[in-house]
Formats: C-alpha cells, sequence, structure tokens
C-alpha cells in the first residue's frame, strides 16, 4: 500500500514564524497619525519594521512626531492634506508613493465625532461627520489602492472605527458618529471583496472609549466613567497600547488570510450587550 502523499505544508519554523509581525521593508501610510491613537499607531509601525507616512490637516503635529520618530532611529516623513478634499487625498497619496518609493499598508485613523441630541442635529454637523469618518475613508482606500495594485505586491489596509459601529449609546447624541461608523464596516467587507483578487485585505478595528484628550470632556465626568468602567466586562477603559496590537495584526503578515473582518478592542463590551 502506498502512502498517501502528504497535503499540509512543511513549515520552516525558523523562516515563516520568526517574521509574522515583521514589517521590515514596508511603507505605512497614516493619515491621522498625529492624534493621540495615531501617534500609538506609528510607533508601534515604526518598531515593527516600517517606514511611516504621518499625514494631517495641521501640518505641525505630523511634522514633530515625524521628527521625533526619526530621531529614534526609524524612518518617518510628514505630510499634510485635506481629508475632506478627494483632489488633496488623491494628492497625497501619491506624494508618500514618490517619497517612499510605495505604499504597503494603509491604517486610516481619521474620524471625528460631533454630538448632537436627535432633536438638535444640523445638516452641516451631520455632514461633516460624515465627509470624514465614511467618505475619507472611502477615496483614502481608494488612492492608496491604486498604489498598491500598481505595486504588484498586495497590502493591507486597516481602519479604525468603533464599538458604535455595532452599539448605539443610550443618553448621548450619536446619531453621525454611529451611522458613519456603522456604514464604515460595510465598506470595509466591501474593499475586502474587491481588493481580495489583489492580494489587499482590508480589515477593521474597533475600539471602545480609549484614553486620549479626545475623551477627556467624558472622563472628567465621574458618574459616566463609573458607570463606563461599570459596564466594560474586564472593568477599564482601553489604553491606546491596547488598539495597537490589533493595528499590528492587521498589517502585518500574520494576518495574511484575514480579510473583511472587524475586531473589536472593547474589554468585552460587544459580547455582553
Amino acid at each position: 500500500m502506498t502512502t498517501p502523499e502528504r497535503i499540509t505544508p512543511v513549515i520552516d519554523f525558523t523562516k515563516d514564524l520568526s517574521n509574522l509581525f515583521d514589517l521590515s521593508g514596508q511603507v505605512a501610510f497614516v493619515p491621522g497619525g498625529a492624534g493621540g491613537l495615531g501617534e500609538a499607531i506609528c510607533w508601534g509601525l515604526a518598531h515593527a519594521g516600517a517606514a511611516v507616512a504621518i499625514a494631517g490637516r495641521d501640518e505641525k503635529k505630523p511634522r514633530e512626531l515625524a521628527a521625533a520618530i526619526s530621531k529614534a532611529g526609524f524612518r518617518a516623513e510628514a505630510f499634510s492634506f485635506d481629508a475632506l478634499d478627494v483632489a488633496a487625498i488623491e494628492h497625497a497619496a501619491d506624494r508618500v508613493a514618490a517619497a517612499f518609493g510605495r505604499i504597503d499598508v494603509l491604517v486610516n485613523c481619521i474620524g471625528i465625532q460631533i454630538e448632537q441630541p436627535l432633536g438638535d442635529v444640523t445638516e452641516d454637523a451631520f455632514d461633516r461627520v460624515y465627509q470624514t469618518n465614511l467618505k475619507a475613508a472611502m477615496f483614502l482606500a481608494q488612492a492608496t489602492a491604486r498604489h498598491q495594485i500598481a505595486g504588484g505586491r498586495g497590502g493591507r489596509q486597516v481602519h479604525l472605527l468603533s464599538v458604535r459601529s455595532q452599539l448605539g449609546l443610550r443618553g448621548r447624541g450619536y446619531s453621525a458618529y454611529a451611522s458613519t461608523k456603522g456604514a464604515l464596516v460595510m465598506l470595509t467587507k466591501q474593499h475586502a471583496l474587491e481588493l481580495a483578487p489583489h492580494g489587499i485585505t482590508v480589515n477593521g478595528v474597533a475600539p471602545t472609549f480609549v484614553y486620549t484628550e479626545l475623551i477627556r470632556h467624558v472622563m472628567e465626568r465621574p458618574e459616566f466613567r463609573a458607570e463606563l468602567e461599570r459596564r466594560i466586562p474586564l472593568g477599564r477603559i482601553a489604553d491606546p497600547k491596547d488598539v495597537v496590537g490589533p493595528v499590528l495584526f492587521f498589517a502585518s503578515p500574520a494576518s495574511g488570510f484575514v480579510t473583511g473582518q472587524i475586531l473589536y478592542v472593547d474589554g468585552g463590551i460587544t459580547a455582553s450587550q
């Protein structure tokens, strides 16, 4: 009797498993990378070996962050652009590709919240949240994908979402924010399907409240903070570094067979509600 042909791949445990999270030689384009959460992500990408292109409307903050990362011995450059201008998005991606020779990873950290109760939602505020959270994501993905496809090396796209893409928030005015983050879930899934033939994966990381300056106004309300911590099964609010690991997973070779997925970094909230 002949022995059946082996179908399990032979794994080189030194070569194949030692670089699962290695981004050496990769270029990461990080719009919104100078914010509280984006800054931690940029440092994480740099430590994983990626050259980091930090982009934002405020030229000063990306430049300062790029200088700090460069001083630490990594490669980083700053780019300014208006995320509400599609032509500016395309130009920013072109400039990043020209400066680094390629774009391998997109980590979209752009997002805003304008809190207004349902009865007080204004068209201007709703449009601004939509344009920032959803429309910008669409055209950042498109502009990046064009360079990734042209490069022929595959790639990664990661969008920062929120637990509000799945859960509403009682007693707060989150109509614009929750609806745009929910729509971004489906944009992520659709782009995953369209880009899969090119070896490009598209995923989302959806945190709950994270300690950054953006939630200072919330954290300074002791009763709200206590209630939030009570509702989170792990009993605490997220730290920026809690989000870095999941982003690195989706940006790295470790997630090569994962696409169209949303990872909720929420201390268990979505498992319990």
